[in-house]
């Protein structure tokens, strides 16, 4: 056993000279040999290995988030944008739907004016000679009724909602007349057949009858009228300047 004796009782005694370290080491050295229990010790190595696995993971978190700001603002922009070109389009189409059942609205109620002088047109043009027409009248639905057809929605349309339309029937008449000629009376039908605003040439009845003490060919004949081709369909001005 050493005893050290200090003369200088004023002065302290210089630290040895050393490691900074080497206190520390030989604190864990102590630590170690004063823990003999292997539970313990693999419970403190876990705990450290989770909690760098934590740290680890907090770190590479926070870094992907901040990564991913820029995007998620860029996101939401282009959202915001696209939601109001949404809305735009919703509008615009509802504009439109408003405005083509007003179109068909007047069509149906307008568009039938012609009708009449495009028949009755038609039906003189398709007249041979030695025949005239006894009456021209309407068969079926009277002339201006009126019906509703549903429009299916337009695809990628999920509202699931049915829009209606006002059509008009078509315009069924019948035509009578009296010919000298059986054979005009089938000219008769190949040219009202061959007209581009008659459909649905069906005779109804042909037979001999005596006028003004002469036989005569009395036919019924029984037809439809449709909208011709726009090839057909020929346009004026309403007004035309006179020199």
């Amino acid at each position: 056993m050493m005893i050290t004796v200090n003369l200088r009782p004023g002065l302290k005694r210089k630290r040895s000279r050393g490691s900074p370290f080497a206190g520390v080491l030989e604190g864990l050295r102590g630590a170690g040999s004063r823990v003999k229990d292997p539970i313990l010790l693999g419970a403190v190595g876990a705990w450290t290995i989770v909690l760098a696995f934590l740290a680890w993971t907090w770190v590479s978190t926070a870094t992907e988030l901040s990564a991913l700001e820029p995007k998620l603002e860029q996101t939401r922009a282009e959202h915001k944008r696209f939601k109001t070109f949404l809305e735009q389009k919703r509008k615009q189409e509802v504009i439109r739907d408003s405005l083509q059942r007003q179109i068909a609205t007047i069509k149906s109620v307008d568009g039938d004016r012609y009708i009449w002088p495009h028949v009755m047109d038609e039906v003189t043009k398709a007249l041979p000679a030695y025949t005239w027409l006894i009456d021209l009248k309407v068969s079926g639905l009277p002339q201006g009724a009126q019906g509703v057809a549903p429009v299916a929605p337009a695809p990628g349309d999920t509202t699931k909602k049915v829009d209606s339309v006002v059509v008009a029937p078509a315009v069924m008449f019948e035509v009578n007349g009296r010919t000298v000629d059986i054979q005009a009376y089938t000219r008769f039908l190949r040219n009202l057949e061959a007209s581009p605003w008659i459909t649905d040439v069906m005779p109804v009845s042909a037979q001999t009858v005596v006028e003004q003490e002469r036989a005569v060919t009395a036919f019924q004949i029984r037809a439809t009228y449709r909208e011709a081709d726009s090839a057909y369909i020929r346009t004026v001005p309403l007004s035309q300047s006179v020199r």
